[in-house]
């Protein structure tokens, strides 16, 4: 099950973050700021997933994601997901991004209530 989807930039704004559970706000500002951590310090030529922060479940949990030029890509989701087709569906979220608005963090931006109807 997708329990968040994470997308933010390199400088760690970020641009569309949408909790499939209920977190408080401060919680899940604290969320934002870990996985950034974890995500960024990674090597491009690495596994695009590891485990969960311990904001957000742990062992339980794995961050599942995508580096397009200057945005990441993450999804949240439990061990009963299978990683390869959430790595898939980044995929295809991405190229309906493109399609519709060019995967730009300033697209994103100004297109920000239409991200949630795709």
């Amino acid at each position: 099950m997708i329990k968040a989807i994470l997308v933010f930039n390199n400088s760690a704004k970020p641009r569309l973050i949408k909790f499939f559970e209920h977190y408080p706000e401060e919680i899940q500002q604290q969320i934002v700021r870990e996985t950034y951590q974890l995500v960024s310090k990674r090597d491009e030529n690495v596994c695009n997933f590891l485990e969960g922060g311990t904001l957000i479940g742990g062992n339980d949990y794995r961050l599942i994601y995508r580096h397009y030029a200057t945005l990441y890509f993450i999804f949240c989701v439990d061990s009963s997901e299978s990683e390869l087709g959430i790595l898939d569906l980044i995929q295809v979220f991405v190229e309906t991004l493109d399609k519709c608005f060019e995967v730009r963090h300033f697209f994103l931006i100004q297109n920000f209530p239409y991200l949630f109807f795709l």
